[in-house]
């Protein structure tokens, strides 16, 4: 499965946010968006997501073009995890999961069996089934994160998109997070993630997209984009990039912001 973006031109109104973006993700990569706060990285994924009218450009998979998709055919090709968030009503977890089967049900038609084996499944590959009798408004955020991937996996995607997946979660389960995107990407999924840490790019991304303010787009491998002279372009500080090794024994680079 290949996610193309082509020459995407993508906004509000009369007003271009995004102007001529190109990239792609395929099967088991995963792309890692950065970029200050203001440069339309939410705009682009309401566009991939159908949210947002495509202004120019196309949003290909497999060489379709996505928006001749229903609503209901996309929702079988991508799922999307959104920043952690509490649902009016107090759902049990197994339930919010179990919502991300509806694409895949008819009109009127309850889930059956064989959607609360997957559910059960989404919840046991991640970890979380001793979550699954609990109210969701209840648990912690990182267990409402790693919920809302659960429910995504659910929908059975072959493309994940997420949005700032670590956002408000703490140090621990900022990287417990990140560790089930590697294993997520291992069993073939394309994700693309947003984040506002250059650090988490090192960490579980095979490819960067580098969004800058007046439209300055830079794609490529984590080496060639998460460099210390674009990140104190894009973000305005002076940043030092170490080499280290993990607890493995394999090279990984690491970003320290430099303080005066």
């Amino acid at each position: 499965m290949k996610l193309e973006i082509k020459n995407v031109v993508c906004g509000y109104g009369k007003k271009d946010v995004v102007n001529n973006i190109s990239m792609n993700v395929s099967s088991g990569e995963i792309l890692c968006l950065l970029g200050p706060n203001g440069v339309g990285k939410t705009t682009f994924f309401k566009t991939i997501l159908g949210f947002l009218k495509l202004k120019g450009g196309e949003i290909l998979v497999d060489g379709k073009n996505i928006h001749s998709c229903s609503r209901k055919q996309l929702a079988k090709i991508i799922g999307y995890v959104p920043q952690s968030h509490t649902p009016p009503f107090p759902f049990k977890v197994f339930d919010v999961v179990l919502m991300g089967r509806t694409a895949h049900l008819s009109m009127f038609s309850s889930p059956s069996k064989e959607d609360r084996k997957i559910v059960e499944r989404a919840l046991e590959d991640l970890k979380i089934d001793y979550l699954r009798d609990k109210i969701y408004t209840e648990i912690s955020g990182g267990e409402r994160q790693m919920v809302l991937i659960a429910r995504a996996l659910a929908q059975d995607p072959k493309i994940l998109i997420m949005d700032e997946p670590t956002s408000n979660l703490d140090f621990g389960n900022q990287i417990r997070v990140l560790e089930q995107i590697n294993k997520l990407s291992e069993r073939g999924l394309a994700i693309i993630m947003t984040s506002h840490y250059p650090n988490h790019a090192f960490l579980c991304s095979t490819k960067v997209a580098f969004m800058q303010k007046s439209n300055v787009f830079t794609v490529g491998t984590v080496d060639e984009v998460v460099t210390e002279d674009n990140l104190k372009e894009a973000y305005g500080i002076n940043v030092k990039i170490i080499n280290t090794v993990n607890s493995n024994g394999n090279k990984i680079k690491a970003c320290i912001p430099m303080i005066n």
